[in-house]
């Protein structure tokens, strides 16, 4: 086993802050169950049900789905364990870390994609979290549902749901006012509450769709193997994409480790059960619907509104609602607030940064991205995996390839040192992310359908459904043969103290 590393870094550089500096291996506490237990309650989430739903909705039949979900999950497990590898090793979290392949300046670029990507998912758990509010409302206020459309028709957006949403958006950006330490309550009643809710929704369906053997006999809608291919493999590259944004950014998880074994058997015992298992609540759900409505029903809030006990949908929508704001926060809100600071330390705060992310969540229109399945897969999921997957591929090819595991912690927080390139930015690293992104972007613009889909050529369009793996190969092959051709460049890169 590696020994953890630790050393003093130049505290007045402007590099360095509280928040980024190493951890020193005295505080590192977390073992093997924290991560067990921070990878299941994350996995705990709306999104996750609807995330297995949605590919009972686009045909797939109980165990097509569930094999999917775990397929994918225990692909990005692996550059979630190796990127976690320098924060445990060194205390650093993911800004830091992505100095030593993108440049103590460049970094920032990395930093910003994934904040963006946080930003999206702010704006989906906000407007679940305000649908619940609407779930709720409409039944004590029937009015809410017939208000005046004020909205064009090409928002695709209530009234009714807007205001929700809304006042669901204010309650966040008061939250951070207020500042992270006050979501610690909120967390600990989503922690008790959703186990208990999805069993209780899993007995629903169970005694409602008369068992599970009607349930599970339900066959896939494919016509063929072909057609069942064809929404496979951006299927899976979307349950990979759901995780992407963490496959970056869990050295901040992993840099308080007690160690490798730790981060490495916690995440291997967290993440793929625990996605697998509450997905399997979701599949199960969504095919009883068939059964009991005629219909699949893939959003659990919408299902939630079929019910006519009214004390029973305010109960369950407002335990929605205080869960996913809780998680809201804590995922979603504190990473990029940190990443927009970053920018302008002495002109943006971390409240700044979570009113930028706010703002981001709505522009982004959330409620068009999981009005249907292809939506929340094809256009999202598969979407920013295409920007993400090339970060990762570079940053574990930097680390575990040229660097072999060893950095210079003091050069990390220097504007001089060897991880400074040229002003900052490593131009290797940007080119091989561009190399990554580049081919993905012809099938994404099919998909959004911004251009004829017979405006490209069959094979690089289809290169989409692949997304997150052609950007991760191929942006980790390019910055290894970019890298090593600079010998003299290399050669000083490599000479660690």
């Amino acid at each position: 086993m590696q020994q953890q590393t630790e050393a003093h870094v130049d505290e007045s550089s402007a590099l360095y802050s509280e928040d980024l500096a190493p951890i020193p291996v005295s505080k590192r506490t977390w073992n093997t169950w924290n991560y067990a237990a921070l990878w299941i309650s994350m996995s705990l989430c709306i999104p996750t049900y609807m995330m297995a739903s949605s590919l009972i909705e686009g045909g797939m039949n109980w165990w097509q789905a569930i094999l999917t979900i775990f397929l994918g999950n225990t692909i990005v497990l692996v550059p979630m364990i190796l990127n976690g590898h320098a924060g445990a090793k060194y205390g650093i979290p993911f800004p830091v870390l992505a100095r030593a392949s993108f440049g103590t300046s460049g970094a920032n670029i990395p930093a910003l994609l994934r904040a963006i990507v946080a930003c999206g998912w702010f704006g989906i758990q906000t407007w679940l979290g305000g649908f619940s509010v609407y779930q709720m409302l409409r039944l004590w206020i029937p009015s809410l549902e017939t208000l005046p459309d004020i909205f064009p028709a090409s928002f695709g957006l209530q009234t009714g749901p807007a205001i929700c949403f809304l006042l669901f958006w204010l309650l966040n950006m008061y939250v951070v006012y207020l500042g992270v330490e006050s979501i610690k309550k909120l967390l600990l009643f989503k922690a008790f509450f959703l186990p208990v809710a999805a069993l209780a929704l899993l007995w629903w369906a169970i005694s409602a769709g008369n068992g599970l053997g009607p349930i599970l006999q339900q066959s896939s809608k494919f016509a063929d193997s072909s057609a069942f291919f064809a929404f496979f493999f951006p299927a899976l590259t979307g349950m990979v994409g759901f995780w992407a944004t963490l496959s970056l950014n869990i050295p901040d998880f992993t840099r308080y480790a007690t160690s490798q074994q730790a981060q490495i058997k916690g995440q291997a015992i967290g993440l793929p059960p625990s996605m697998t298992l509450f997905s399997f609540i979701g599949v199960v759900v969504t095919s009883a619907t068939t059964i009991i409505y005629g219909t699949t029903i893939w959003d659990p809030l919408i299902l939630a509104g079929k019910f006519d006990n009214k004390l029973l949908v305010s109960v369950a929508m407002i335990s929605v609602a205080v869960s996913t704001l809780a998680t809201n926060i804590a995922a979603n809100i504190v990473s990029p607030a940190n990443d927009f600071a970053n920018l302008a330390p002495s002109k943006i705060d971390f409240r700044k940064g979570g009113y930028i992310t706010g703002v981001i969540g709505i522009l982004i229109f959330p409620w068009k991205l999981i009005a249907d399945p292809t939506g929340f897969i094809f256009t999202w999921l598969v979407g920013y995996s295409s920007l993400l997957g090339p970060v990762g591929g570079i940053m574990i090819a930097d680390y575990f390839f040229l660097r072999r595991q060893k950095l210079d912690l003091n050069d990390l927080y220097s504007t001089t040192g060897i991880y400074s390139f040229k002003n900052g930015v490593n131009s290797s690293a940007i080119i091989a992310l561009l190399a990554g992104i580049i081919p993905n972007i012809p099938g994404f613009l099919t998909t959004i359908h911004a251009i004829p889909a017979d405006s490209v050529p069959a094979w690089i369009s289809q290169l989409y459904n692949y997304a997150w793996f052609v950007g991760f190969f191929l942006s980790g092959s390019v910055y290894l043969g970019l890298m090593r051709s600079r010998d003299t460049v290399q050669e000083r890169q490599l000479t660690v103290s």
